[in-house]
């Protein structure tokens, strides 16, 4: 109060002694009149942020003054008038700024003024800089000083120095000049300054395909451009002037990837028809065509190395396997059996990209089942040396490092992050770049938001490697430091997503991007900015999605394609060259139809004769309207024809006999029209231009037109009035497919010209000099990365590692690093809905197997529609989709749902591929250890290794190793879950995926109580089971919503994960204490031993039971124990005779050990009762002829694929002998195992077959049965259903069975395996 009554004495207005002179200032009070309303603001502002950091006395004293100096905001009421008010008050009426508001008008100050007038270092947040860094900058602050000539003549270090980043102008070319005869050097950033790029134009856009081009790729010395498009054809193209040159004919299916060679002498193409051909660059003659692939060919690349004359084509197919061609420089001839390497974790999946290093030692290929591997051809012949699998969805861009100073590759994947992986210390290790990572102090970039799941979709590096470049789905190309993972730029721009990243050759500060919005864009790299743009506008069309773009050698072009067929040229300068040319361009031979021979070698079907072999075609337009003379001549043969040769005259012609014939179609008659046979538009051009031809010739003096020739009226008319006309890409044979049917050759083409035009030259090889220099590089790279990579192996590594996980290294990132494992890329070539079927894949080195699967290019949408729990598994094989049916408010007696197979649906060209859509699609999983040849024994039994373990056939209950059943409620120990996940680690028993986890997607305690909703099996080896588990509410006991899914098989030395509830909750009432005895199972024998100490297991969980007793065996063994293996040793108990040996468990003391049913575990009746009334059903069953096919388990013997396809084998006899040993816990363990009767028959058989059909009927039958606890006739049940579902007897039934089928091992039913099938 004393001080409020100061504070309000000080401040009355009119005080003389405020008046008096010479008053002390420090006892001056200031005029709240001159404190301006946004002084008040910001005092009141830095009250509130002290008030919540560690200065609360500094707040406390502010808000005193604050108060005594009248300097808190005043009210305003509704007539005007001001009132005081506290500073509590003040932070009631503005609840809506928070104590840092203050700090967050700090942090936006900084990008906002930077988008204004930008630093001199770009990304620094600070409020105390100075100069271009200070944030009361102006724009005439951060004018640039413009150089004069002697600073470019200066040296530092020997080098012209550096201008800064925002210099503006570019510099005077005659001071750089100067600077240059002083100096003798100069920096390519002054000879050639970064605007020159604004200069590039577009010299044409030509259309040149009737499909999508989706493959572009110039020659070596960057005067010829080669495009493959959906057409199935190969085109070369003149750089300089965009003449078309050539035609490379003989793949039926779409191109897929292109590769030329580093001498500049081949070209080869791969395909979707899974055939690489290979052809000579010089005279586009066939070299090779290589078939190794059973899938699409999905990347093509010419390995580097130039050690010795034997190089390397490699390839990578939708099969999953990478194939190595050799072949010799000097003999251009190609091994035609590639060394093949099978990468596939599981059935279906592709290997989507691969990447050379820059020296040829190195490849690494990216695939679909999210690994990367690696391939080392430094020992002479390739070798697989790493399998990097940190990736958690598809590897869908990979590319290698352009220097050999490191060993570097960078890869993108689906799942929105890129790692850039380095080889150090014997292993990989990894920066990843996370696509949700924003540049300090920027908010949220437009469209980031809007995309949930952002995905990385092409990948790049700059030409020096100092930076990369990820494209991203929400349309921004995001540039990183390439050796600190720091975020650079994000470059903002396209409207859709982009799949084209192009460096320049030499250039680095310069970056290509091309994506489906149409856009072209030109970026600088160093400055994050846009340097020029172009739009891919066809008219009538609308834009283009641009597919491909590549950067010529000397890096003066660039060209792209589009969906739309066209080939775009760029380039400085003149564009002259370029108007001399059609704006459509094909040869009237480009869709002639082929033979092919027994090696898949094509001849033109009409002449007979090897494409290559061809006189010079004539030049047509997209309908195959022949272009005028002046066009003719640019065709590589006709350049000096005289004007007859240079106009088409006959045609091939269909007779009424289906022959083609040669006929001259300027003698025709027209007697076609008197037969009323249909004119040809083609026919009718042809005609009118050697009309016009003649008549130039009879006028003399009259010169040959320029422009496009004339047609006359009933020319047009027909034209105008023709249905084809302007029909293109329709799936309908028009336009220039209707070539075929009346290709026109010259009749004046004689030997001689035919022998010169064989002798052309298409496209020059490399100088001698240039070609031996570009030789000796690659060689001295390549040696520099043996060299490096044999150093790294000799050093020790930094930690202990498993081999094949690469070491994540996260950059300033702050959010927890969790995705999902989601499947939707498919690669291009099988992206636009083209589903590969069903087809048979044989093996390498194997003739003895074959296996079904699916090559699913339909986006991956099968997979998305699956369960989580379903699709984190390497297997489908026998994928569930059981249920948990037992209500929490009581029993539902009803079975639970059937499992619905889906249907795969395939679109596909091929007529061998249509013929089997029909058959039935398995999904094996392919094991690493063994090739599918070797499953099998000498006396045709599966090995060992295949057949599924004791632990999942037993029929016996045992209370350990844990093996799951519906329903059952558990205990989860993470600690126990990690230790069996290191052990398959170590021991490299089948591939982990440690991003997978349940503890890195969900936050997991260190003891869980889960329900078991989901169970299947994979085939081996081993065979493991896949769980789908529940969090239980711990108070409640109800599912909370949250579920993980695990897999796990029984492993020696490593403990139980899962123990059910009912004897964790018994194990907790035991209480152990130091010197306590107790007993314990381990194969089937008492072992004893007292309790030495408790202590948690791992000091992080310190409230777990897992492990946490130390105790000493009689024996003088130390073992940690968990409670619930430890038994109390009864008075009456049995002893060993000798101390610390054991004694056999009796079947009385086993059974009291093993789970105990709770009411409504089956139902309104007890456990025995209802196994009794089972067991009945199911004997009365047996006596069925129906039933005979699923009494007994499948004899391996005569069926040994069997255990390959089904991993949980079970039959009637089986679930009887599981009833008589009360095996089952609940009764929903059971109505899953006799579900697994049905589903093990659609999984082996065909679908819809009689096998199928039986088994679904004793299913539906036993389960009705099971669920009518009133029922003990199951013959009656079975008398009703046969005559609602057959309405016939039991043995027209019977007698469709398939006698192909799995016969039984029981000898009480051989005489039904003529008519019988085992399936279970």
């Amino acid at each position: 109060m004393a001080i409020e009554a100061c504070g309000g004495g000080a401040r009355a207005p009119g005080s003389a002694r405020q008046r008096e002179p010479g008053f002390g200032m420090s006892e001056r009070r200031p005029d709240c009149s001159r404190v301006s309303q946004l002084e008040c603001e910001l005092y009141y502002l830095i009250a509130r942020f002290l008030l919540s950091g560690p200065c609360q006395r500094s707040a406390r004293v502010l808000i005193q003054e604050l108060e005594e100096h009248q300097l808190i905001p005043k009210r305003v009421d509704w007539q005007g008038q001001e009132h005081r008010r506290s500073f509590d008050n003040l932070v009631l009426a503005n609840k809506h700024v928070s104590s840092d508001h203050l700090l967050q008008i700090c942090q936006r100050i900084g990008p906002l003024l930077d988008k204004e007038i930008p630093p001199s270092v770009p990304g620094v947040l600070t409020l105390l800089g100075v100069g271009r860094q200070s944030l009361l900058r102006t724009i005439k602050d951060c004018k640039h000083v413009a150089w004069k000539g002697s600073s470019f003549a200066a040296l530092h270090r020997g080098r012209p120095p550096e201008p800064p980043v925002n210099y503006g102008k570019c510099p005077n070319i005659v001071s750089i000049i100067t600077a240059k005869q002083l100096t003798g050097c100069g920096r390519h950033s002054h000879v050639f300054p970064i605007v020159a790029y604004q200069h590039v134009k577009m010299y044409k856009r030509i259309l040149g395909h009737l499909s999508s081009v989706y493959c572009i790729a110039f020659d070596r010395t960057g005067r010829r451009i080669f495009t493959g498009s959906d057409d199935c054809l190969v085109k070369i193209w003149a750089t300089d002037d965009g003449r078309l040159l050539s035609t490379l004919r003989g793949h039926s299916a779409e191109i897929s990837d292109m590769a030329v060679n580093y001498e500049n002498t081949l070209i080869a193409a791969g395909s979707c028809d899974k055939v690489i051909r290979v052809w000579c660059l010089r005279t586009c003659a066939p070299i090779a065509v290589l078939q190794g692939h059973t899938g699409s060919i999905t990347s093509l690349l010419f390995c580097p190395s130039t050690r010795g004359r034997t190089r390397y084509l490699t390839s990578t197919g939708a099969d999953g396997t990478i194939c190595f061609w050799q072949w010799n420089t000097e003999t251009i001839k190609f091994n035609e059996h590639p060394i093949k390497f099978t990468d596939r974790s599981r059935p279906a999946s592709q290997i989507s990209c691969s990447s050379f290093s820059s020296g040829g030692m190195f490849i690494a290929t990216g695939s679909t089942d999210h690994v990367i591997r690696v391939y080392y051809l430094g020992s002479g012949s390739p070798e697989r040396i790493s399998e990097l699998a940190s990736h958690t969805d598809k590897v869908i861009a990979i590319q290698f490092c352009n220097s050999n100073h490191s060993l570097r590759f960078l890869s993108g994947s689906r799942d929105g992050t890129a790692r850039i992986w380095q080889y150090q210390h014997q292993e990989w290790k990894s920066i990843v770049l996370d696509m949700f990572t924003k540049l300090p102090g920027n908010s949220s970039v437009p469209m980031e938001d809007k995309v949930t799941k952002l995905k990385v979709t092409m990948v790049a590096w700059d030409r020096c490697d100092n930076t990369v470049i990820t494209a991203v789905n929400n349309f921004h190309l995001k540039v990183w430091n390439s050796y600190t993972g720091q975020l650079l730029h994000i470059l903002s721009g396209h409207d859709d997503e982009v799949f084209v990243l192009e460096a320049h050759p030499f250039d680095s500060r310069i970056m290509l991007s091309a994506g489906h919005d149409g856009n072209i864009f030109i970026w600088d790299l160093s400055k994050g900015t846009k340097l020029r743009n172009f739009f891919n506008m066809i008219e009538g069309q609308g834009h283009g999605a641009v597919f491909d773009c590549k950067f010529s050698a000397d890096g003066q072009h660039f060209a792209c394609t589009d969906s739309h067929g066209h080939l775009l040229i760029f380039g400085f300068g003149c564009s002259k060259p370029y108007e001399k040319i059609p704006d459509q361009m094909f040869f009237h031979t480009d869709y002639r139809p082929l033979i092919r021979d027994s090696n898949n070698y094509v001849l033109d079907e009409q002449t007979q004769q090897a494409p290559h072999l061809m006189p010079p075609p004539f030049l047509v337009d997209v309908d195959g309207n022949p272009h005028p003379t002046q066009y003719q001549r640019l065709v590589p043969g006709r350049e000096n024809c005289m004007d007859e040769q240079l106009v088409p005259q006959l045609g091939y012609m269909a007779n009424g006999n289906g022959e083609v014939v040669e006929q001259v179609i300027s003698q025709q008659t027209d007697d076609q029209y008197e037969n009323e046979q249909e004119t040809s538009i083609l026919d009718d051009a042809i005609r009118e231009l050697q009309r016009e031809h003649d008549m130039r010739q009879r006028s003399e003096g009259m010169s040959v037109p320029d422009g496009p020739y004339s047609r006359s009226n009933s020319l047009n008319s027909a034209l105008l009035s023709s249905p084809n006309i302007g029909l293109r890409r329709s799936g309908q044979i028009e336009g220039v497919r209707q070539m075929h049917n009346n290709a026109p050759r010259s009749q004046m083409a004689t030997e001689r010209d035919l022998m010169a035009w064989s002798r052309r030259v298409v496209v020059m090889e490399l100088p001698p000099g240039i070609s031996r220099f570009q030789e000796e590089l690659r060689l001295c790279k390549g040696d520099g990365e043996i060299n490096l990579y044999t150093a790294e192996k000799k050093r020790k590594p930094l930690q202990p590692t498993q081999k094949g996980d690469g070491l994540d290294y996260f950059p300033h990132s702050g959010r927890r690093f969790q995705r999902r494992n989601q499947h939707f890329y498919q690669t291009r070539s099988t992206m636009e809905c083209r589903t590969r079927s069903v087809r048979h894949v044989e093996e390498p080195n194997n003739s003895s197997e074959q296996e079904m699967e699916t090559l699913d290019g339909s986006d991956g949408s099968s997979e998305e529609v699956e369960e989580e729990w379903q699709s984190e598994s390497s297997s489908s094989d026998s994928s569930s989709e059981y249920s948990d049916w037992t209500a929490d408010a009581g029993i539902n007696l009803q079975p639970p749902k059937r499992l619905v197979r889906r249907i795969v649906r395939h679109n596909s060209s091929s007529s061998e591929d249509e013929k089997m859509c029909e058959r039935l699609v398995i999904k094996r999983k392919k094991s690493k250890q063994k090739r599918p040849g070797e499953l099998i024994a000498l006396d045709g039994v599966p090995t060992e290794e295949w057949i599924p373990p004791t632990w999942i056939r037993d029929t016996v209950p045992r209370r350990s190793p844990f093996v799951p059943q519906m329903g059952d409620e558990a205990i989860y120990f993470r600690q126990g879950h990690e230790a069996y996940v290191k052990a398959v680690k170590k021991a490299k028993i089948y591939y982990v995926n440690l991003q997978k986890q349940p503890w890195i997607k969900l936050e997991l305690r260190e003891q869980e109580i889960v329900k078991v909703i989901g169970i299947k099996y994979e085939v081996g080896p081993p065979t493991l089971c896949c769980l789908k588990l529940s969090l239980l509410d711990p108070i409640t006991g109800k599912m909370t919503g949250e579920s993980f899914s695990i897999k796990y098989h029984d492993m020696p030395d490593v403990i139980d994960f899962l123990v059910l509830r009912q004897f964790y909750n018994e194990a907790k009432k035991r209480n152990w204490k130091v010197g306590d005895r107790f007993r314990s199972i381990i194969d089937d024998a008492w072992w004893f031993g007292s309790v030495e100490s408790q202590r948690p297991f791992q000091s992080e969980y310190p409230d777990s039971l897992f492990q946490c007793y130390n105790v000493c065996w009689d024996n003088n063994e130390l073992e940690k124990m968990s409670p619930w293996d430890m038994e109390q040793i009864p008075e009456n108990a049995t002893y060993p005779e000798e101390i610390g040996a054991s004694v056999p468990v009796t079947p009385e003391e086993l059974k009291d050990l093993l789970y105990k049913p709770q009411e409504g575990d089956w139902g309104s009746c007890s456990a025995d009762e209802e196994c009794e009334r089972i067991i009945q059903g199911i004997d009365q069953l047996l006596t069925l002829e129906i039933a005979a096919p699923f009494c007994a388990p499948v004899d391996l013997h005569a069926y040994p694929l069997y255990c390959t396809v089904v991993a949980y084998p079970s039959d009637l006899s089986t679930i009887k002998k599981k009833l008589e040993n009360r095996f089952y816990r609940t009764i929903s363990g059971l109505l899953w195992e006799v579900r697994y009767i049905e589903h093990n028959a659609v999984t082996f058989n065909e679908l819809g077959s009689p096998i199928v059909k039986s088994a679904k009927l004793i299913t539906d039958l036993l389960l009705q049965f099971i669920g009518d606890q009133g029922c003990t006739n199951i013959l009656d049940l079975y008398e009703k259903t046969k005559i609602e579902e057959f309405g016939g007897d039991e043995n027209d039934k019977a007698s469709d069975l398939d006698s192909d089928a799995p016969g039984t091992s029981s000898d009480t039913i051989v005489s039904t395996q003529n008519v019988g099938s085992q399936d279970s």
